[in-house]
């Protein structure tokens, strides 16, 4: 089971966890609602990716991930269209690019929160290889 508590007062509201607790809000060192979503997709997606390469018994090398997205301008403003831009920091020959694309198109697949948000965005990834 999930839980996450979330407490609003006029001056500070916060999301916390038996882990941890972080600022919400519109305010500059406060994450908005869709900061929020598009961080639960960046987590989601690299823990999915990350049990990819644990069951291909390769390690993962480091990657960042930009995750951008724009609202629809009509009511319900839902996501119009989600990005990932992933690098990956790992000199990888064309095979092992091929594989970790392969990797990648598994882990959109797998993943059950970029499954969720693809219901309503466009959802598209591009991946760089350093």
């Amino acid at each position: 089971m999930q839980q996450v508590k979330t407490s609003y007062t006029p001056k500070k509201s916060t999301l916390e966890t038996d882990r941890a607790e972080l600022k919400i809000g519109p305010k500059r060192g406060e994450f908005s609602p869709y900061n929020l979503l598009l961080g639960s997709l960046s987590a989601c997606f690299h823990a999915t990716l990350s049990d990819i390469f644990i069951k291909r018994k390769v390690e993962l090398p480091p990657i960042d991930i930009i995750v951008t997205g724009d609202k629809r301008k009509e009511v319900p403003t839902t996501l119009e269209w989600v990005n990932l831009d992933i690098t990956v920091h790992a000199k990888y020959d064309e095979a092992e690019q091929g594989r970790f694309l392969r990797s990648i198109e598994l882990a959109a697949k797998y993943c059950s929160i970029h499954e969720t948000i693809s219901k309503v965005a466009k959802m598209s990834h591009e991946v760089h290889f350093k």
